[in-house]
């Protein structure tokens, strides 16, 4: 699909409408059958479009993925909606009412600002992206608040905007995943320096690795988990600068660094305690500890235990059955003694693939019974540590 322009018109909306609901597996029969009435191209870029669609549901929600136009690098790089709802309120709460969203993609996030309410200048090089992010303004009824310009961010005037937002690429057609700032397009410092002449706020977005040491002093830098998942990490600037926290959505909860020392180690207890990995991410893991008056089982593992169980949003909590050291057949004795059928498998600090583990382990279910064995060390040891979670 190099052109929307053809799926704008009423044809092209009538054929999306059409193949909205086409099942993968029956794209040549629906394709055969539309081409005797409709370009074969057309019905190619609506068949396309109806694939994206799909994909993006788990992003944007079935309601708005069916409205929505998308390239494939659109749906994959896109920003989830729970966290550009909540990014967008963040800049709302702080007084913002104009933002220049400059890398704006398919505008999945300028979406968010507009429906706070704030005025948006989305800003794309891309044409095909531009294009989509414009189509997708008019598509929501935003169209009053967003104005989608396609230029090189680089070259754009934001002195008129309370905020900016940059969200630079960071993945390259010939090397994939970027991991060095400097190399994102803009690079980091770009966006930094930019960041730091806007009027009220910024907001950059970035991958959730980025080294805390490249942090820049001015900026407070947050890490963002949906359901589980850690999403991205953001530097804001005109906020806090020099805080770190960690943000779970739904919620949403936040965990604010205070700076704390490293847990004490100590024997495994009755409960492990998972922190979120935007926890991880963000190092908190000691404020955590804290809140649940638990300890580390080892200096370098991000597991927490305790011999009480206190509810907390930042972890999940297993009660611990048994401590064995790594040995497979000893695993597969016990799986087969408890008549264990699912096994799900953990790891930190462990060189073992958790698949490969599951798999030898468990090649044949023996009933009905669940584990969780996390592939660990315990005091430098490798140890598997048997529970289940606490509902």
């Amino acid at each position: 699909m190099n052109d929307l322009a053809p799926l704008l018109t009423p044809e092209g909306r009538a054929l999306l409408d059409e193949v909205r609901d086409t099942d993968p597996a029956h794209e040549l029969a629906v394709a055969t059958r539309l081409r005797h009435d409709h370009p074969a191209e057309l019905v190619s870029a609506a068949l396309g479009q109806a694939r994206l669609r799909q994909r993006a549901v788990a992003k944007f929600g079935a309601e708005d993925a069916a409205r929505m136009f998308f390239t494939p690098n659109g749906v994959e790089q896109s920003t989830r909606r729970s966290v550009a709802a909540y990014r967008a309120e963040r800049l709302r709460a702080a007084g913002v009412r104009s933002v220049a969203d400059l890398c704006c993609g398919i505008g999945g996030d300028a979406i968010a600002l507009a429906r706070a309410g704030i005025r948006v200048l989305a800003v794309d090089r891309d044409p095909q992206t531009a294009a989509a992010a414009r189509a997708n303004a008019e598509a929501l009824g935003l169209a009053g608040l967003i104005e989608v310009r396609e230029a090189d961010v680089t070259e754009v005037d934001t002195s008129g905007y309370d905020a900016v937002f940059v969200d630079p690429a960071r993945r390259s057609s010939k090397r994939g995943r970027i991991f060095d700032p400097e190399a994102y397009s803009p690079p980091l410092s770009w966006a930094v320096s930019t960041a730091l002449g806007a009027s009220r706020a910024a907001a950059l977005k970035i991958a959730p690795g980025i080294p805390h040491e490249a942090i820049p002093a001015e900026a407070e830098a947050e890490w963002i988990s949906d359901g589980g998942d850690v999403k991205e990490a953001v530097l804001w600037f005109g906020t806090a600068p020099g805080t770190i926290r960690a943000t779970l959505l739904p919620g949403p909860h936040t965990l604010v660094s205070r700076g704390l020392p490293d847990p004490e180690v100590r024997p495994v207890g009755r409960y492990l305690y998972e922190p979120d990995g935007a926890v991880v991410r963000s190092h908190l893991v000691a404020e955590v500890a804290e809140t649940l008056d638990g300890g580390l089982i080892d200096p370098t593992i991000a597991y927490v235990t305790t011999d009480t169980l206190t509810p907390t949003p930042y972890a999940t909590a297993y009660e611990i059955t048994d401590r064995l050291p790594f040995n497979l057949k000893k695993l597969k004795a016990l799986l087969r003694e408890r008549e264990v059928g699912v096994l799900t498998v953990k790891k930190r600090g462990s060189a073992v693939e958790p698949e490969e583990l599951r798999r030898k382990a468990l090649p044949k279910p023996h009933g009905t019974a669940s584990v969780t064995v996390f592939l660990t060390r315990v005091a430098g040891a490798p140890t598997m540590l048997l529970g289940h979670p606490v509902r």
